[in-house]
């Protein structure tokens, strides 16, 4: 029987359960009672950068075109019968979908009843995948549609254009999706390959949030998840110089207004977990003094009317990679820029506002609470980076005000940023 270890925390007051199935599986199950609502995350720690390694076994390196990891997700679904796993759950009427980001794909269900039912749908379709080659040609037609919608999507391609312009070669720099042309590469037997890499019950995890009762989970984990031998997956990446790729790239598209993206690439790599999380923390906290609602940055954008209530900023962290990125619809895309990377520069952080914004992250955090959803999606992707999240009040509270000048100075660089730039025909 599967014993699982109790993490509590005093702050929060929840308490997750960890334990890892005999088949290698890692399951968590963060208990909600009374909760209507309950959620399930099986996810696969594969995303759109892992396009090449070396499998358990293998001794030479396997290079996979670009666009797989997405590719696997859309397949798993369709069944050998020639059913969808998606009709079953419109019997149950859960809310299923699926993502795949670039280091994670997840298969999710949110159901305010039968969730057991539900669970038993999730574990038992991704457990068996079914790829022919005709199967396989459908769905290249279907994903080709799918990506030429987003290449005129403005949101989409502002983002992967400055990701081009700040990665000279690392994969993050890639669509999700891939391309037309990568995905025509894609066999039947180049998915099966990644998913009996990638898709072993070691490489995986199970978090469930809701009212449900850990113990209860075994028996689902016994019944579906088929034990694999198990090895480790050498995940090969091109090494990143520190240097941008391209400070300027700019596109027209149909938009009514131009719309922008400042980047700023991060030399800081090859951390994990407490130092990564850490790491977050100081640069969200930033983000929150230098940009914020209460900034003087935002708010000369904001009353010269070259920004509007869309502008946004955010701090995305991997191992490998990382990046702060600002921005949203502007009239005068080049005059925000200036102002914001000459409002960064002259910055001088004071201590009274550092301890208000690490108190406007402790909020946002506690908040995440109130939803499943939001709640799991942090969870999955965090403890794939060995990122404890119930850490997060008490670094935030921890962290210095000299650790964030040190930040300030060596990551809001202008030599390290990109603008990338959507305006009309």
């Amino acid at each position: 029987m599967m014993e699982f270890e109790k993490i509590h925390s005093e702050t929060l007051n929840e308490t997750l359960y960890r334990t890892t199935h005999k088949s290698g599986l890692k399951i968590y199950v963060l208990p909600k009672k009374g909760h209507n609502k309950s959620y399930a995350s099986f996810s696969a720690q594969i995303g759109s950068v892992d396009n090449k390694f070396i499998a358990p076994g293998d001794k030479m390196a396997t290079q996979i075109p670009d666009g797989v990891a997405h590719f696997l997700e859309h397949k798993l679904f369709e069944q050998q019968d020639g059913g969808n796993a998606f009709d079953k759950y419109s019997k149950t009427g859960a809310s299923a979908n699926a993502y795949t980001s670039f280091n994670l794909t997840a298969y999710i269900f949110s159901t305010t009843n039968a969730f057991y039912d539900n669970l038993e749908i999730l574990l038992d379709f991704v457990d068996k995948p079914y790829f022919t080659a005709e199967n396989v040609a459908k769905e290249q037609g279907i994903i080709a549609q799918e990506i030429r919608m987003y290449d005129d999507d403005p949101s989409w391609r502002v983002f992967f254009n400055l990701l081009r312009g700040m990665y000279v070669k690392h994969p993050v720099r890639n669509d999700i999706a891939g391309t037309v042309e990568s995905i025509s590469e894609i066999t039947a037997d180049v998915l099966y390959k990644c998913y009996n890499t990638f898709y072993n019950p070691s490489n995986m995890m199970l978090f469930i949030c809701g009212d449900v009762i850990p113990e209860k989970i075994e028996y689902y984990a016994d019944k579906y998840v088929t034990a694999k031998p198990a090895g480790v997956i050498e995940r090969l990446y091109p090494d990143e110089p520190a240097k941008i790729n391209k400070d300027y790239i700019e596109q027209k598209l149909s938009v009514a207004s131009p719309i922008f993206l400042l980047g700023f690439k991060d030399a800081e790599n090859n951390l994990n977990g407490a130092d990564m999380h850490k790491k977050q923390i100081i640069t969200e906290v930033l983000l929150e003094m230098l940009l914020g609602k209460g900034s003087m940055i935002y708010n000369e954008l904001y009353e010269q009317g070259l920004i509007n209530d869309r502008f946004e900023a955010e701090f995305s962290c991997e191992m490998h990679y990382a990046h702060s990125i600002v921005g949203g619809e502007s009239v005068n895309p080049d005059k925000a820029r200036e102002i914001i990377l000459s409002g960064i520069k002259k910055a001088t952080l004071r201590e009274d506002e550092f301890e208000r914004c690490k108190k406007v992250l402790i909020g946002d955090f506690l908040r995440l609470f109130n939803s499943v959803e939001g709640l799991s999606n942090a969870f999955v992707s965090s403890l794939f980076k060995n990122v404890d999240i119930f850490e997060f009040p008490s670094i935030c509270e921890a962290i210095t005000l000299t650790e964030a000048q040190d930040r300030l100075k060596n990551h809001f660089n202008e030599k390290n940023s990109v603008m990338s730039v959507i305006r009309p025909y």
